[in-house]
């Protein structure tokens, strides 16, 4: 008997992101995955349609139904409206953000020919620290000039709770346990923001004194950064405040190909979003030449979400047998079209299903 489907909301969003959306739709048909796609919008074209960038409807659709998937959406550097995301993870209260990071073989990526691998996780705090845009200018608050801050300065808050960093540093240990990993690592700046960062090592660590088997430790942020370019197979799991996390997971990307091939999920406790990290590369929006790899993975991530287990196992090798093959596009080394990748995985997903049921 098949499994009644699941309602999931799709966000295409801007610039490449509809033609990497219906790759996941084709590849995720191939599955028979039961999942019926409530279609959604955010973004530029959003404002442009609504006069909003991220529609109450959408927030609404997201709420009902508890899950969703979306492709990249534009954010103005500078001015113009604030970020989507940020918007989204705040209005569904999505206080994890997870990127599971390692290499891919026939990928390229700078620590090829140095016989070293990526596998961890970096989970990161969404919801606080210098993302709340807590700014203003300081000739608004003179009591500033006390402190040495002229009043022509502009002044970002700093927040971090004791809550929300429980949250984020249990979840983090959640996740390793219930993944297999075995030792999560705290990044900070303790040494200088005493009282922001140190709270967080102080909860993190009062929390792993609770987690026996799990291994903990903890770096400065310039010292993680260092380590991961120089010896990544040290970690397992990084558990971040937001900006540090937003940091590292651009730079972990980077070691394993680029953003392209990276999935990432925001999970709160009603509701999770799963989307690509990249941009919206509005220079080759509409030329068949985006990857949809990063959101295929994330499609998987989504998938083992929803209890989908073997779906997810099997979609995931099919897509990265399907690079060793050589079915990718121009940005990861290969000359093929988005929907030709997403085929060359449906066709393969197929063939490893048919090959495995028999087996069974």
């Amino acid at each position: 008997m098949a499994s009644p489907k699941r309602k999931v909301v799709m966000i295409e969003g801007d610039g490449i992101g509809p033609e990497v959306c219906e790759a996941v739709r084709t590849v995720l048909a191939a599955t028979d995955a039961p999942i019926e796609w409530v279609m959604a919008e955010a973004g530029l074209g959003a404002l442009e349609r609504t006069g909003t960038p991220l529609p109450d409807a959408t927030v609404a659709l997201l709420k009902e139904h508890g899950v969703g998937i979306k492709g990249p959406t534009m954010t103005p550097t500078g001015e113009g409206h604030r970020s989507v995301n940020v918007r989204l993870r705040e209005e569904l209260g999505l206080f994890a953000g997870v990127r599971p990071v390692r290499t891919i073989e026939g990928v390229h990526h700078p620590l090829a020919g140095l016989d070293r691998k990526v596998d961890l996780v970096v989970i990161r705090e969404n919801l606080e620290d210098l993302y709340v845009g807590f700014e203003h200018d300081g000739r608004d608050h003179p009591q500033h000039i006390a402190w040495g801050i002229p009043n022509d300065a502009k002044i970002a808050l700093k927040v971090i709770t004791p809550e929300r960093t429980r949250n984020i540093v249990h979840f983090a240990f959640l996740y390793s346990r219930s993944h297999g990993r075995r030792k999560v690592t705290c990044v900070h700046k303790a040494n200088i923001l005493k009282q922001t960062d140190g709270m967080f090592l102080r909860i993190f660590r009062e929390i792993a004194e609770m987690c026996p088997d799990i291994v903990a430790d903890d770096f400065i942020v310039d010292a993680a950064a260092m380590r991961l370019v120089r010896n990544p197979e040290q970690f397992d799991v990084l558990v971040c405040p937001n900006l540090y996390g937003d940091i590292l997971s651009d730079l972990c990307a980077a070691l394993v190909g680029g953003l392209g091939v990276v999935p990432g999920a925001n999970i709160g406790h009603k509701c999770a979003l799963f989307e690509a990290v990249h941009g919206t590369a509005p220079d080759i929006a509409g030329q068949s030449k985006a990857n949809p790899t990063a959101l295929l993975l994330s499609a998987c991530m989504m998938l083992d979400h929803l209890a989908e287990t073997k779906v997810a196992d099997r979609l995931e090798r099919s897509i990265v047998e399907q690079i060793q093959f050589g079915a990718s596009t121009p940005d990861i080394g290969g000359s093929s079209t988005t929907m030709q990748v997403a085929e060359a995985i449906a066709h393969q997903y197929r063939v490893l299903a048919e090959h495995e049921d028999r087996k069974e």
